[in-house]
């Protein structure tokens, strides 16, 4: 039996703009990849500027968003809905990974397939605490800001691995724990242990961001037990640049996001 190419079913889960369709898609391929089902081969990446997304919600700018409160039920529900937000958009970032850079080594693609099923998992958790409350994935405005970051590290492989899943991921580590606090304290016990899981299981996707800067850094081959790079983000208002001081052998470098 002839394997199927990963790379053009990783696009169609990226350009699928129904959410349920979406989350489906990325188990399946998820399924079919470590079922011995497909293979990478190296093709030119399409340069996909908008991913896959329903019309809802509206996208605004950050600032006109309103501070979300957990006193009102209305203010429970946008927490929920933004964090919901942000994993949906990590479906997309995970498999835009697969999609936009061929030619890595095949554990690359497990880990940002696996990342990819978890987000996707992430996010229908929340949209069923949504949906007990009456609301769906739609009804509050969001930002664009994780899908805009990927935008521009999209022609970087070492940015985007060093700002989104080593910077964006990890400061979500950082602030979930406070939010679980909040949820608990208003007696939503059940979206705690929601935020529980996805801490968890969030741990691995920075770990996934850690190897794939390595490799693009040439500082290891596919070997998780070597020291890794440390990296240091600089942000101006014109521009962002990570620069990286590697371990022992390895050449420094600067890597510039347009």
């Amino acid at each position: 039996m002839s394997r199927r190419n990963l790379h053009p079913l990783a696009l169609a889960v990226l350009l699928e703009r129904d959410v349920a369709r979406k989350c489906h898609l990325v188990a399946e391929l998820r399924r079919a990849w470590h079922a011995g089902e497909l293979v990478s081969e190296s093709a030119k990446a399409p340069d996909i500027t908008t991913p896959g997304r329903p019309a809802l919600p509206e996208l605004v700018n950050p600032r006109q968003l309103p501070r979300r409160r957990l006193g009102s039920e209305a203010g429970r529900l946008s927490m929920i809905h933004a964090i919901a937000h942000i994993e949906f958009n990590a479906i997309n970032l995970a498999v835009d990974a697969v999609t936009r850079y061929p030619g890595m080594p095949s554990g690359f693609y497990t880990d940002w397939i696996d990342v990819a099923a978890d987000e996707a998992r992430h996010f229908e958790l929340l949209r069923a605490r949504l949906a007990e409350a009456g609301a769906v994935y739609g009804d509050f405005p969001a930002h664009d800001g994780l899908w805009d970051m990927a935008l521009r590290t999209r022609h970087d492989p070492l940015a985007r691995m060093a700002l989104v899943p080593r910077v964006m991921e990890a400061r979500g580590l950082d602030v979930t724990p406070g939010i679980m606090r909040k949820f608990s304290g208003i007696g939503d016990h059940a979206t705690v242990a929601v935020l529980e899981l996805i801490l968890r299981e969030e741990v691995a996707h920075v770990e996934a961001g850690r190897v794939g800067f390595a490799i693009y850094a040439g500082s290891v081959v596919w070997n998780r037990k070597r020291p890794i790079s440390v990296c240091y983000v600089n942000t101006c208002a014109a521009k962002s640049a990570v620069r990286c001081i590697m371990p022992r052998g390895a050449r420094p470098g600067l890597a510039k996001m347009s």
